[in-house]
């Protein structure tokens, strides 16, 4: 199981790696009007957990999150890779991360 997840991390870091970038965090105009709630919500809960490190949050830290499956960046958030720490559901509950997801795709499909 280790070797398993081992073997998966190193999967995901490649994902992440190849789409990383530079984009500006989405301000507070970034989805066009109205959102869903969730998207909205998830808006909110991504500035207070992610914003610090990715999209230009103190120095931009972290890259730009990319496009890459629900899962990955599920698995990414929960088990944390390199310098990004885990986000366990104590901290960081799955109706939380759902909906900070839910924003990330959001921004995806807006192409932004």
């Amino acid at each position: 199981m280790r070797s398993y997840l081992a073997l998966f991390g190193t999967v995901l870091a490649a994902t992440a790696l190849a789409g990383c970038g530079t984009t500006p965090h989405a301000g507070p105009n970034r989805l066009a009007a109205p959102v869903a709630p969730t998207v909205q919500r998830g808006k909110t809960l991504f500035d207070m957990h992610c914003y610090k490190c990715h999209q230009g949050g103190e120095g931009g830290l972290a890259p730009g999150i990319r496009p890459v499956p629900r899962f990955l960046m599920r698995l990414q958030v929960r088990q944390g890779f390199g310098v990004m720490p885990a986000f366990p559901e104590e901290e960081l509950g799955d109706a939380e991360l759902e909906h900070i997801l839910d924003y990330v795709v959001a921004l995806q499909e807006t192409g932004r």
